[in-house]
């Protein structure tokens, strides 16, 4: 039997505005994770491994950084002639108003390339966020989405109740997706969609024209109406009956805001979790190369992951050091996330915070706070690209400085 075609689309999404000024500069895909790679190495990565080498990858805002990260696809192998890995950028002139420019949500972007995919004929379309870190073996997904012979098969997993709400929640029933709540307030379950699908693509082209039909009308110019996946798109397939759900074994993490950040990084300090180091399904990134890192005499240094080209001689603690980071002595570093060649300089503290790449720590600042609630939003202190925080300086717990700025 000839293997079935498969389309991948990644949707790197749009401005991911929780993630604050993390990604006033950045795709939200673009952001590092443990170090050494990006969050769009994962699902690149899981489509790689699986043996799905036909990709498009949707950017919608800041496309130049998602860009220079994948290198069209060369480190999964995936820059080829035929197929490989292709950029969506959003377009003008290629359709109706309600073609055109920027989508309005993940399931609005379908049905504005609804043409291409259909152009392009395969016989899944496998639908991906970019957004969280996870292994999965698509190759499985899509074998189990034939078997069943499903119009959308449902990728899920579980998580607790209490943070359902930001997810869409599902019911499954003798494997069939029977009842779907996107972001409910009062979740039944901690069952929830990782967003990961697999569709009919005939199907799903019928139900979003179908859709833009009952919806375009009442949405304005350059809006079919659809939004995102849950609010119409989903429910209506689920009401098909034809909907699949495939539990997803083993780590999920969304990471879309900076609490959710910190917590996945805490995860994997002391364990790759199943999905870092597994030697036969590598996690695969474009990165430069760097020399090995350095810990000075007197340097201290527990519980933490710390990349190549870093020096180290002060003390670090439950932390995540990108490359090329640098901190002094006697400066301290607890519980953070530092990006890229920032410098935390003597005497400085760094708390519960993320800082973002090529920021400068002066001597004996003090950002964020040992007793900042780590599942709390707006008690991590984030520190935007390229921000100086002068010497003695305190950046209180909780607080935001833009790229580019000085404190």
């Amino acid at each position: 039997m000839p293997r079935s075609r498969v389309l991948a689309i990644i949707q790197a999404g749009g401005a991911g505005s929780r993630m604050d000024v993390l990604t006033r500069e950045r795709a939200k895909p673009a952001l590092p994770f443990a170090g050494v790679f990006q969050l769009v190495d994962f699902p690149l990565s899981n489509l790689a491994n699986s043996g799905v080498n036909h990709i498009w990858l949707s950017v919608q805002f800041h496309a130049s950084s998602m860009e220079e990260q994948v290198a069209n696809g060369r480190p999964w192998d995936l820059d080829r002639n035929h197929e490989g890995l292709r950029l969506l950028m959003p377009e003008q002139g290629t359709g109706s108003l309600d073609e055109d420019g920027f989508a309005t949500g993940n399931a609005d972007e379908l049905y504005r390339i609804r043409d291409r995919v259909q152009a392009a004929r395969p016989d899944v379309l496998l639908v991906l966020s970019a957004d969280h870190v996870y292994r999965a073996d698509l190759d499985d997904v899509v074998r189990a989405h034939l078997d069943a012979g499903a119009e959308c098969t449902v990728v899920t997993t579980e998580v607790p109740v209490e943070q359902a709400s930001d997810h869409a929640v599902v019911r499954v029933e003798d494997g069939r997706v029977v009842d779907f709540a996107y972001k409910p307030e009062d979740p039944a379950s901690g069952v929830v969609a990782t967003e990961i699908f697999a569709y009919d693509p005939a199907v799903l082209v019928e139900v979003l024209e179908e859709l833009h039909r009952e919806l375009g009308a009442d949405a304005g110019p350059g809006d079919s109406g659809l939004g995102d996946f849950g609010e119409h798109l989903l429910p209506r397939l689920v009401a098909r009956g034809r909907t699949a759900a495939f539990a997803l074994p083993g780590y999920w993490r969304d990471l879309g805001t900076p609490s959710k950040f910190l917590a996945a990084h805490r995860d994997v300090l002391l364990d790759d979790v199943g999905v870092l180091g597994v030697e036969d399904w590598p996690i695969i990134t474009h990165q430069p190369q760097r020399p090995p890192a350095r810990f000075l005499d007197g340097a201290v240094l527990s519980d933490s992951l710390v990349s190549p080209g870093c020096t180290v001689a002060g003390t670090v603690r439950s932390s995540v050091l990108s490359p090329g980071v640098v901190v002094e002595a006697g400066a301290e570093v607890v519980d953070s996330v530092l990006f890229a060649d920032t410098v935390v300089r003597a005497g400085a503290s760094v708390h519960r915070s993320i800082v973002d790449m090529r920021c400068d720590i002066g001597a004996d600042a003090v950002v964020g706070g040992p007793d900042a609630d780590l599942d709390d939003d707006d008690a991590i202190t984030v520190v935007g690209r390229g921000s100086t925080v002068g010497a003695g300086v305190h950046v209180g717990v909780g607080s935001r400085l833009e790229p580019g700025t000085s404190a």
